[in-house]
């Protein structure tokens, strides 16, 4: 991690393999859509051999020409692996994906593995899955990241780690190339952190929204707007990455709207153990308002495409 020495003679302890450096550690990666392709390329430009695997395996094409070695199965990519990340959609991939006893990564995982899933899920499966990986002498680390398509490419993520403390430490050279990763506590830490995140963000998202509807409402020039108030107490990552895609309409990069959907819906769930909270209303009226995209059909557009429901609920049809 960030301004931490790894401890060599811990991490041979747990079994690893020693240090992790690029044309010794394998990495294994599923799951390479808008996130998961930039993320894995990455890492196979810094070096490190990438065996991946992708249920559409046209998206594994630039990938396999960039170098990496394509497999059948999670467990397969596991089998030529020491590291696997996972990215995928919703906790029942994450399920599918390492869990199946056959085809599942940690199937296919030599004792001594690590599996590191950004994929944002579930707090309680990311327990189960790190219980399962001790079980099998493995280990397993829930990573969810935050920064968006933009983050993914420039590899500024931030990267909220849950799990074993110096598992996490002896993967700092490979989340070195991905972001700026933080130790946020035992396994099912990360992706708590991750459906915190996702509130912020949903918050943050519904106010640009609402003030770029309201100056173009007003015959402002949104660009000049957004410019002008970026530079005080308004500004915010969200309203860099995606203000510009508002203003533009270009709606169909970065992630998709469903994700955030799942992601506040995993929020409002009340039987997510200790971590889960009573009362955010504003997480539900976030959530509402990101579905009424999702009735819209436009489920699959990115976020920015929220300026879309304001606008429909304005009268204004574009």
């Amino acid at each position: 991690m960030e301004g931490r020495e790894v401890d060599v003679a811990a991490a041979a302890a747990f079994g690893f393999p020693v240090p992790v450096r690029p044309g010794a550690t394998r990495v294994g990666w599923v799951g390479i859509g808008v996130m998961g392709g930039a993320m894995a390329a990455r890492l196979l430009a810094a070096g490190f051999a990438v065996t991946t695997y992708a249920r559409t395996r046209a998206k594994a094409e630039a990938l396999v020409a960039a170098g990496a070695s394509l497999a059948g199965s999670p467990a397969a990519v596991a089998a030529a692996s020491d590291v696997v990340f996972t990215m995928v959609g919703n906790p029942s991939d994450v399920r599918a994906v390492v869990l199946h006893a056959a085809s599942g990564a940690l199937a296919g995982l030599r004792p001594g593995g690590v599996l590191v899933d950004c994929t944002s899920s579930s707090p309680s499966l990311a327990r189960e899955v790190a219980a399962a990986a001790r079980a099998a002498g493995c280990y397993a680390v829930d990573s969810p990241v935050s920064g968006g398509d933009v983050s993914a490419r420039d590899g500024t993520l931030a990267i909220l780690a849950g799990g074993d403390e110096a598992v996490v430490a002896w993967l700092a050279p490979l989340f070195t190339h991905l972001g700026r990763p933080t130790y946020m506590g035992p396994p099912g830490s990360g992706q708590s952190s991750k459906i915190a995140n996702q509130i912020a963000v949903a918050g943050a998202l519904v106010g640009t929204t609402e003030a770029l509807a309201f100056a173009n409402a007003a015959g402002l020039d949104a660009p000049l707007f957004l410019d002008a108030v970026s530079k005080g107490a308004a500004g915010s990552r969200v309203m860099e990455i995606f203000s510009e895609r508002m203003v533009s309409r270009e709606f169909t990069s970065g992630g998709a709207v469903k994700y955030i959907i799942k992601d506040l819906g995993m929020a409002l769930e009340t039987g997510e153990g200790p971590e889960g909270a009573k009362a955010l209303p504003g997480a539900a009226m976030f959530r509402q308002m990101f579905s009424a995209m999702a009735a819209n059909e436009d489920g699959g557009l990115g976020l920015q495409g929220l300026i879309t429901v304001v606008e429909r609920l304005n009268g204004i049809h574009k």
